[in-house]
C-alpha cells in the first residue's frame, strides 16, 4: 500500500471510542494518516483524539454533512477511507475495502453491514433498518442498481470521486447523497461485507 490514504473519521461526542477506533486503524493501516474532525463536541473527543495520534481538525459548521464536505475539500490523498468515530465498523475490514480502489477496479467500496447478519443482530434501535431498506428499494427502483447496504458511514474511495463530489447535504443524509451520487454519475461501485457492532 506504497500510495498515501487518508483515514477520515468525523465525530460528534465520541470520547468513549474514539481512542479505540483510532489505534485501532493505526494498526491495520500503519502508513495512512488518520484525520479527526471534530463536530463541536463537548466531551473532550478532540483531545483523545490527539493523545492518540490523529490528525485533529474542526469543523464548526454541525451536521456530518459540513464536515465531510471540508474532508473532502481540504484532505488531499491517492486514496480515502471514511468511518464513523463510534467503534461500530471493525478496522480489520479496512484493507478488503481500499483493494478494489488500489486495483483500479472500483471508485467506491461499500462497507456492507446487512448481508452477513451482523447489523441485524447488533442493532438495538427499533425501527432503524426501516429507512435504510426505504432508500435502498427507491434507489433500485430508479437506477436500477441493488444496493445492500445504501447508509453505511464505512466506505474506500477514490481520489477522483472524492475531489468531484459535489457534497450539498448538511447532516446525517450525507450517505444517501453519496449513494445517488455514485449510481447517477455511473461510478465504479462495489460492496463488501463487514461486521457490525452496535454503539458502546
Amino acid at each position: 500500500m506504497a500510495d498515501k490514504v487518508a483515514v477520515l473519521i468525523p465525530c460528534y461526542n465520541e470520547a468513549v471510542t474514539i481512542g479505540k477506533v483510532v489505534d485501532d486503524f493505526k494498526r491495520v493501516l500503519p502508513d495512512a494518516d488518520i484525520y479527526v474532525y471534530d463536530n463541536n463536541s463537548k466531551d473532550g473527543t478532540a483531545d483523545i483524539a490527539r493523545e492518540h495520534g490523529a490528525v485533529v481538525k474542526f469543523e464548526g459548521r454541525q451536521g456530518k454533512g459540513n464536515v465531510v464536505r471540508s474532508m473532502f475539500r481540504d484532505i488531499d490523498a491517492d486514496y480515502y477511507l471514511m468511518v464513523d468515530g463510534d467503534d461500530t465498523s471493525p478496522a480489520e475490514s479496512a484493507r478488503s475495502l481500499c483493494a478494489p480502489i488500489l486495483a483500479g477496479e472500483a471508485d467506491m467500496v461499500v462497507g456492507d453491514r446487512l448481508s452477513n447478519g451482523t447489523y441485524a443482530q447488533q442493532n438495538a434501535r427499533a425501527f432503524h433498518g426501516f429507512g435504510n431498506d426505504l432508500v435502498r428499494a427507491m434507489i433500485k427502483w430508479i437506477y436500477g442498481y441493488g444496493y445492500p447496504d445504501v447508509m453505511t458511514g464505512y466506505r474506500a474511495m477514490s481520489k477522483s470521486f472524492v475531489k468531484t463530489f459535489p457534497v450539498l447535504s448538511e447532516g446525517f443524509q450525507i450517505e444517501t447523497e453519496l449513494s445517488i451520487h455514485a449510481v447517477d454519475r455511473r461510478w465504479r461501485i462495489q460492496s463488501i461485507p463487514v461486521d457490525y457492532r452496535d454503539r458502546p
